[in-house]
């Protein structure tokens, strides 16, 4: 099975995230991973699963918490509530460029964010939960010995898994607002797995979220691996036993592919306006009218994402597509047997040999070259010329042609 692997990006509670998505050819459905407590993306549990489920047909969305890896902000200023809201980002992240998660992946402490934030996100049907503690403050244990230092002076210094992290008071604090309740009122699909053997955070946290969660509930145990999932084969298993427990629960209603020009225009446009609006505050930009909507982004080369044609493109495309519907319409009113049209076109810049600005010896002049394939046996000499001078009578072609005054107003 082929798939695309890419880098994204998108804002977060403090600033840009980094993520890493995986797409198979049509996926199953779209899968949110966040990892544990002051891990990454990359971290193996995350790494391997995310690998096995898209072996095995989903689109899987793994990131970089803030503060953490390549996503900005500092994670001291972080908390269990920026997490919850660094997976909602995340999630219409991709409901907005690709298909809203159907299902939410947390592990430990990101299994504890995934149960709280999943009330906000209502397209995902399916949780899963690896490792996770059933409340925020269970981390408590891994800075008890620190507490004291940042009740009295405010942030301390702390080693978690041989890392050094700076935690703020403000993190204690937060954790202190979170407890179960929420888990009762999920009404989604849930899948609890965790192992007898794991040491860092005891199966009994398992039993307290099973316990809190209402039917469809299923709890499966992970024998014999560790917190991480380090070893490959236990995320392998458990992303096998994942991939059966969401196909019961998002059947018919998987993922289906965006189409590519989505009808989901902005409906407070009238017809014939475009309006152009930052997306990622660097190159890219939403294009809309009132029916639909795309993307214009730069090439990576000078900075973009080249997530979208860029704006000479856009000039292009409008000019070849307004040939291809002028002859088009045309040749179907005189029933001329034409079978196909194809219009390449180039944009370019040209020394101008004679212009008004003869004394400016770098003087260029725009150009586009234009290339038209006019296909059908049956059409005569006289036709193909016919056509070529209708193409130079699309309307696109004479607005290019026309003086433009383009009037700009502050609103």
């Amino acid at each position: 099975m082929s798939e695309q692997r890419k880098k994204v990006t998108f804002q977060g509670s403090q600033g840009e995230l980094v993520g890493l998505l995986t797409v198979p050819d049509n996926p199953k459905a779209y899968v949110l991973f966040a990892h544990c407590f002051t891990c990454g993306k990359d971290v193996k549990a995350a790494s391997y699963i995310s690998r096995a489920l898209s072996d095995l047909g989903f689109a899987v969305l793994r990131f970089d918490f803030t503060g953490l890896g390549g996503s900005d902000g500092d994670f001291a200023n972080t908390n269990f509530s920026s997490n919850v809201q660094d997976i909602i980002a995340a999630a219409d992240f991709l409901r907005d460029k690709y298909q809203a998660p159907q299902v939410l992946i947390g592990h430990s402490f990101g299994g504890t964010a995934v149960l709280r934030a999943a009330a906000k996100i209502p397209e995902a049907e399916a949780l899963v939960t690896i490792a996770a503690p059933a409340e925020a403050h269970h981390i408590a244990h891994l800075i008890d010995h620190k507490i004291p230092e940042i009740e009295a002076q405010g942030s301390a210094q702390v080693n978690i898994s041989g890392r050094p992290f700076n935690i703020k008071k403000q993190f204690i604090a937060d954790w202190e607002k979170h407890g179960t309740e929420h888990i009762g009122q999920l009404k989604k699909a849930l899948l609890v797995m965790h192992s007898p053997t794991d040491t860092v955070v005891s199966i009994d946290e398992a039993g307290k979220i099973f316990t809190a969660a209402m039917h469809p509930k299923s709890f499966f145990s992970l024998d014999g691996a560790d917190h991480l999932l380090s070893r490959q084969e236990d995320a392998n298993y458990a992303a096998g036993v994942i991939s059966g427990f969401v196909a019961k629960f998002i059947g018919e209603t998987a993922a289906k592919p965006k189409p590519t020009t989505a009808v989901q225009g902005n409906q407070d446009l009238s017809p014939g306006q475009v309006q152009v609006q930052e997306d990622n505050h660097k190159f890219t930009c939403r294009v809309a009218t009132d029916s639909h909507s795309w993307l214009a982004d730069e090439p990576k080369k000078v900075g973009g994402d080249d997530r979208g044609p860029d704006p000479y493109a856009h000039i292009l495309a409008a000019l070849g597509a307004c040939t291809v519907m002028t002859m088009r319409m045309y040749a179907n009113r005189k029933k001329w047997p034409l079978e196909d049209s194809i219009v390449t076109l180039q944009h370019s810049r040209e020394h101008a040999e004679d212009c008004q600005d003869c004394d400016n010896k770098n003087a260029q002049i725009d150009v586009i070259n234009r290339q038209i394939k006019i296909i059908g046996d049956d059409l005569d000499d006289e036709q193909r010329a016919r056509l070529m001078e209708i193409a130079d009578r699309c309307p696109v072609h004479r607005t290019l042609h026309n003086k433009i005054d383009i009037r700009s107003e502050a609103v």
